[in-house]
């Protein structure tokens, strides 16, 4: 590994230990927890099903489930009309527990748009995605990569409002929030989007994903290249995955030099 590698895991925390572990597979889950000591993992490993399938996005989120006249609104929006009616958003039951709605924030015209699942509590409290300990090493993970939030970066969620007790958001609220999330995508014109954890991947692609198995994958959305990772809260509850995640961005960041020749 040279020198500058071991720069950027540092920043991610991680300390490279060139011995394979198997472990049992384990679910991406993003809730936030405290990080463990952490041990670079380099074996390939399948994603197992959530422990509560009631709780999946088990079908693509289609935006023909929402009326056509919702979608043709949102689709002219501009950036301030669009932050406006995602912050007064009555489209699904989200909306009734949920302290404010949580947009965007970032580059307008950024290169890379991350996406993740949906806000958490902290997210719920300060409307901007990214700010609890997910956000922490989100920014940590930027860095590594050398980017930094809000400078050609833009960050979004899946769905804007935060699912009861850090659920994962289900099909119909998904889709209900799809044509803001289309909308943002039209408006910042990335180079590269990268789907943090599944249920985003499964909203960004409109199929079903597996995290293990869509790793160092280029997908495609609508002509705009897609990388799929974990989402930080997942990496918090799983450290031994920061090297995957890291694998992960030196992929994205390769196929962004590509597209910047």
């Amino acid at each position: 590994m040279n020198q500058r590698n071991e720069q950027m895991l540092a920043e991610m925390g991680i300390k490279p230990q060139w011995r394979l572990r198997a472990r049992e597979a384990q679910e991406e889950q993003p809730l936030p927890v405290e990080a463990a000591p952490v041990v670079a993992v380099v074996a390939p490993l399948e994603e197992p099903a959530r422990p509560a399938p009631a709780l999946q996005i088990s079908n693509p989120v289609a935006a023909e489930e929402l009326p056509a006249a919702q979608q043709d609104a949102v689709a002219s929006m501009d950036w301030d009309t669009l932050e406006t009616s995602i912050r007064e958003c009555r489209r699904c039951a989200l909306c009734e527990r949920r302290k404010q709605a949580v947009p965007g924030v970032g580059d307008r015209q950024a290169d890379w748009l991350f996406v993740g699942e949906g806000p958490g509590a902290d997210e719920d409290e300060q409307g901007e995605p990214f700010v609890g300990q997910a956000g922490k090493l989100l920014d940590a993970m930027l860095g590594s990569a050398g980017l930094k939030r809000g400078e050609k970066v833009y960050i979004a969620n899946a769905v804007k409002c935060r699912p009861p007790n850090n659920r994962t958001p289900e099909a119909s609220e998904a889709a209900s929030c799809l044509p803001y999330l289309a909308r943002q995508i039209e408006l910042v014109r990335p180079r590269l989007i990268v789907a943090l954890g599944r249920p985003a991947a499964q909203t960004l692609l409109g199929q079903e994903i597996k995290i293990g198995a869509a790793r160092g994958k280029l997908f495609e959305r609508e002509g705009v290249p897609v990388v799929v990772t974990y989402h930080p809260a997942y990496l918090l509850r799983n450290p031994a995955d920061k090297a995957r995640a890291w694998e992960d961005l030196c992929f994205a960041l390769d196929r962004m030099a590509e597209l910047q020749r």
